[in-house]
């Protein structure tokens, strides 16, 4: 008689904490960093190269979940040179992105307006290790991945496989919602193809690319 009223229970615990966590995932999601900015920019190129970034951010993403999982990421932060040395590895990526940004949006300033970015588009495979590459090289995403996923594995539950299906599950949550990205940058491609606004988004993302890398190579 009291199996199902505790079975109700434990359901509707389950289900509170998967909405608290699609609800945290939202809230990462939303929250400006170094991934945005790299989807955004390629969406401007390309849904097809937006896409493809949003799936090697959102590898990465779980490669970080799964690590996290076995208690890698642990080893990470208690080792002030190995994180100093992925600090330094990740300031030096954003740094080239931003560079190379910055001299993408130069050599489009004679491009004719209309002419988009068809003849500059990256090929597959670069726009997902790109996205991929960003997100590994950064040390506080190895961090983050093991302080948040613990708080959301019930009580009871096997730690290694929970860990990996949450992991599994924050990735695909966020190909949904930066997929949003993509396609919203895509329905714009219009107005942002033309020559100036083009070249001032372009330098825009350069430059906050750039900073971004400073202040990782800056902070302590």
């Amino acid at each position: 008689m009291l199996a199902a009223p505790r079975a109700l229970r434990h359901h509707g615990r389950m289900l509170s904490t998967l909405l608290a966590f699609l609800g945290a995932c939202t809230l990462i999601a939303a929250s400006p960093g170094p991934s945005t900015v790299l989807i955004i920019k390629q969406s401007l190129r390309s849904r097809r190269s937006g896409f493809l970034t949003v799936l090697g951010n959102e590898t990465g993403v779980f490669v970080w979940g799964v690590v996290a999982a076995f208690g890698l990421s642990a080893l990470l932060a208690a080792s002030e040179v190995a994180y100093g040395v992925m600090r330094v590895v990740g300031a030096v990526v954003l740094v080239g992105f931003g560079i190379q940004t910055l001299r993408q949006a130069r050599r489009s300033k004679d491009a004719p307006d209309g002419a988009g970015w068809e003849g500059t588009e990256r090929s597959g495979w670069a726009s997902y290790r790109g996205g991929l590459l960003l997100n590994l090289a950064n040390p506080k995403a190895a961090v983050f991945a093991m302080s948040f996923l613990p708080q959301f594995v019930p009580e009871g539950a096997p730690h290694l496989p929970t860990m990996v299906g949450l992991a599994a599950l924050w990735a695909v949550y966020e190909v949904g919602y930066y997929g949003l990205y993509v396609w919203f940058v895509g329905r714009m491609k219009a107005v942002l193809s033309r020559t100036g606004v083009r070249r001032r988004l372009e330098q825009v993302s350069g430059g906050v690319l750039l900073l971004l890398g400073a202040r990782l190579a800056l902070e302590s």
